[in-house]
């Protein structure tokens, strides 16, 4: 179980980012987290990674405080965060980070079906450097791949779909479904996407740094869907789709 106990994130000269914000999310659970931009979800999902720390509350991983921890600490303790934009590792592999993320060296079958699961002709990546001669989608799906290998308590993905096209989205919707079905673990999602709203468990609405709302899918996404209706385009909750 994560919990996030009056969280806030406040930089010099801003009125904050995240405001006194608490959560729950049990174990086992695919949640995606949406809401205006800028209102503070990929803060929110650094925090739970590590990459930022709080300026004030708590964070428990089954009840052991780790607000403290590192990115790296945290990952050991099985949290996995994927960037919005992956990094590159020059001299690095495919098949070097996959091994590195299953914790184990892998044979060329193994390592290749990671990358088969994410819509990517194996054999044309494995022994590929990750370096600038893969584009944005490439690393993208490469970076959930490793996510996929780790097998984690918690995976955490920003905006998984940004700079992948359409074939490759439903791809990767396929991807989060069987994943939520395969590993024990809990899935959080930071997305405008209504396709991927749409098999989550249950859905988080932050805005102004605040939570504005949660609950089931069947609940939550009715809601965000008449808003959005009724809504102009630039104040939409739901944006982006088909990217």
């Amino acid at each position: 179980m994560l919990e996030l106990k009056n969280i806030s994130y406040v930089v010099e000269g801003d009125k904050g980012i995240i405001k006194n914000l608490s959560l729950t999310i049990d174990d086992q659970k695919f949640i995606v987290i949406t809401g205006p931009n800028g209102g503070g979800k990929s803060t929110l999902a650094k925090i739970i990674a590590g990459i930022v720390k709080p300026t004030s509350g708590k964070i428990l991983l089954d009840g052991v405080d780790i607000t403290d921890k590192s990115i790296t600490e945290r990952a050991n303790m099985g949290i996995s965060f994927a960037f919005q934009q992956p990094v590159r590792f020059k001299g690095v592999t495919v098949r070097d980070l996959i091994n590195l993320s299953a914790g184990k060296s892998l044979n060329t079958g193994e390592a290749c079906q990671y990358l088969s699961e994410v819509g990517l002709c194996a054999k044309d990546y494995i022994d590929r450097e990750v370096n600038a001669s893969l584009s944005g989608g490439e690393l993208k799906r490469i970076e959930i791949a490793t996510v996929i290998a780790r097998k984690t308590k918690i995976s955490l993905f920003d905006e998984p779909e940004a700079g992948i096209d359409l074939w490759s989205f439903k791809n990767l919707i396929d991807v989060f479904e069987k994943m939520h079905d395969e590993i024990k673990g809990s899935i959080i999602i930071i997305s405008h996407q209504e396709r991927i709203l749409n098999i989550a468990d249950e859905i988080i609405v932050i805005a102004n740094g605040e939570l504005a709302d949660r609950g089931s899918r069947e609940k939550i996404l009715p809601m965000l869907l008449n808003d959005t209706e009724s809504a102009s385009a630039g104040c939409s909750v739901l944006r982006g789709e088909g990217k």
